[in-house]
C-alpha cells in the first residue's frame, strides 16, 4: 500500500468520483442541464463548535455535512470521525451515496459528513459530549424525512444512540417518538434493526458469491485478504469463511499480518477486541510490510477501509482475480485501468457495499411503521434486494461490453435523470 498525504488522498477522492460520473454521463449522453445539477452538491455545511473536555479545557471541533442530491428522496449517508474528514472528502462521499441509493432503487438521495478528529485521543465521555454538541449544532439540517445519518468509519451504534437521544430531546414531548428514525444503525434497544450490524459485510459477501456463480468459480478454499477489520471487514470475512474460503491476510490502521495456512476469523476478532481494537501482535500470523499488503498471494482482495488505497503504484502487483470494494472509493481511476487491463474483476463500491444502506432503509421503514422484523426476515429481504441489483448491473455490463462500475453508474444516473425529466426543474 502506498501512503499518500491527506490532501492528495482527499482531492483524489473527489476527482475520482467526478471522473467516474463524467465517464458514465458521456456514454449515456446525459441531458446537459441535469448534468450541471448532478455535478454539484445541494448544500455544504461547515460547523465549528466548542466542547468541554474532561480536564475542564474547551476544544473547538470542526464538523461537516454535505447534502449532494435529494431528487429521489431524503438525503442519506454516514458520519465518520477521522482526521481526513474535510469538505472535499464529504463531497466525494456524498456523491457516491447518491449513486449508491439510486442504484439500489431506494427512495433516498446522498449525503455524508463527520468530524475532523482522531477519536482514539478522547475518552468515551468526551466523545459523547462531542457527538451531542455536533448533533445540536446540526439542528434541523438533519431529520427523519430530510437527512438521515448512519454510522461510518470510527462511529457505531452507540454514536447513533447519542445522536437520536439529543435530536429527540430538542422536540416537544408529543413529537419525540415520531423522530426515532432520524438516524439508522442504532442499538436494538433504541430502535435499531436486527441484522443492521452485519448488513454491509453480508452484502459484500453476497456480491462475491453472485460474481463467483456467474464465473463458475467455487469459493471453497479460495484465499482472500481484507484491508480493514472493522464492522465491514469482519462480517465479510465471517461469511466467506462459512462458505469455505480462507482468510490469508489482514491489514488495519496499526499493522498487517498474513498466514498462508489461514487465519481463523473468530479468533482474530476476539484477539482484536482484547487488544484495543488492533490486530498487531497476533501470534498465529506473520507480520507483513504495510506497503506490500496488496501484493499477498490471494484470489480475492477486499479493501474495506479508506479511499484511494489501490492506485497506479500498486495495482499491477495485485495477484487477486477479484477486487470486492467494501470501502467507498478504495480504487482510483488509474489503478482501475491497470486492474481491468490485467483481467481482474472489480465489484464496484456503489454495488458491493450497498448492503449497509439497504439495511438502513429497512430500519428506517420499521421505525416509520412501528414494526419489528426478525433477523431471518431482514437477511432474506437484503439477499433478495442485493440479487436484483447485482443481476441488473452484471447484465448491463455484459450488454454494453463494459465494466461493472460503468454499468452501475449508468443505472444510477439514468434513474435520477428520469425523475428530473418527469418532474421538471422548479420554477
Amino acid at each position: 500500500m502506498i501512503t499518500k498525504s491527506k490532501t492528495e488522498s482527499k482531492q483524489g477522492m473527489l476527482e475520482n468520483v467526478m471522473r467516474q460520473f463524467d465517464h458514465a454521463a458521456d456514454i449515456i449522453n446525459l441531458n446537459s442541464n441535469i448534468r450541471k445539477i448532478l455535478s454539484i452538491t445541494n448544500n455544504e455545511l461547515l460547523i465549528h463548535f466548542p466542547v468541554k473536555m474532561d480536564n475542564g479545557d474547551v476544544e473547538v471541533f470542526t464538523g461537516y455535512r454535505v447534502q449532494h442530491n435529494n431528487a429521489l428522496g431524503p438525503y442519506k449517508g454516514g458520519l465518520r470521525y477521522h482526521p481526513t474528514v474535510d469538505i472535499d472528502a464529504a463531497k466525494a462521499l456524498a456523491m457516491w451515496m447518491t449513486w449508491k441509493t439510486s442504484l439500489a432503487g431506494l427512495p433516498y438521495g446522498g449525503a455524508k459528513g463527520g468530524i475532523q478528529i482522531d477519536p482514539s485521543k478522547y475518552s468515551t465521555a468526551e466523545l459523547e459530549r462531542i457527538t451531542r454538541r455536533f448533533t445540536y449544532a446540526l439542528g434541523d439540517n438533519i431529520g427523519p424525512e430530510h437527512d438521515i445519518p448512519a454510522p461510518d468509519i470510527n462511529t457505531n451504534s452507540q454514536t447513533m444512540a447519542w445522536i437520536v437521544d439529543t435530536y429527540m430531546s430538542t422536540k416537544s414531548p408529543a413529537e419525540r417518538s415520531k423522530n426515532q428514525h432520524v438516524v439508522t444503525g442504532k442499538p436494538l434497544g433504541s430502535g435499531g434493526s436486527e441484522g443492521r450490524d452485519r448488513a454491509t459485510g453480508y452484502g459484500v459477501f453476497l456480491n462475491i458469491k453472485y460474481w463467483a456463480e456467474k464465473k463458475k468459480v467455487d469459493l471453497k478454499n479460495k484465499r482472500f485478504i481484507v484491508q480493514g477489520f472493522g464492522n465491514v471487514g469482519y462480517w465479510t470475512a465471517h461469511f466467506l469463511e462459512k462458505e469455505g474460503a480462507k482468510l490469508v491476510g489482514v491489514q488495519d490502521a496499526y499493522g498487517s499480518i498474513t498466514n498462508s495456512d489461514g487465519i481463523e476469523v473468530s479468533k482474530l476478532y476476539q484477539y482484536m477486541q482484547d487488544n484495543k481494537g488492533s490486530i498487531v501482535g497476533y501470534s498465529l500470523a506473520q507480520v507483513v510490510e504495510k506497503d506490500h499488503f496488496f501484493e499477498l498471494d490471494c484470489d480475492i482482495c477486499i479493501p474495506a477501509a479508506l479511499g484511494n488505497q489501490i492506485t497506479a503504484e500498486n495495482a499491477a502487483k495485485i495477484k487477486a482475480f477479484l477486487i470486492a470494494e467494501g470501502a467507498n472509493g478504495p480504487t482510483d481511476v488509474e489503478g482501475e485501468e491497470i486492474l481491468l487491463k490485467n483481467g481482474v474483476g472489480i465489484i464496484p463500491d456503489i454495488l458491493c457495499n450497498s448492503g449497509g444502506v439497504i439495511g438502513s432503509y429497512f430500519e428506517w421503514l420499521q421505525n416509520r411503521n412501528g414494526e419489528l422484523w426478525q433477523l431471518e426476515e431482514v437477511l432474506a429481504k437484503l439477499e433478495k434486494k442485493m440479487k436484483e441489483v447485482f443481476e441488473k448491473v452484471y447484465e448491463t455490463a455484459e450488454n454494453r461490453d463494459g465494466d461493472m462500475r460503468t454499468a452501475a453508474y449508468i443505472i444510477a444516473i439514468e434513474r435520477i435523470e428520469k425523475a428530473y425529466v418527469q418532474r421538471g426543474i422548479f420554477p
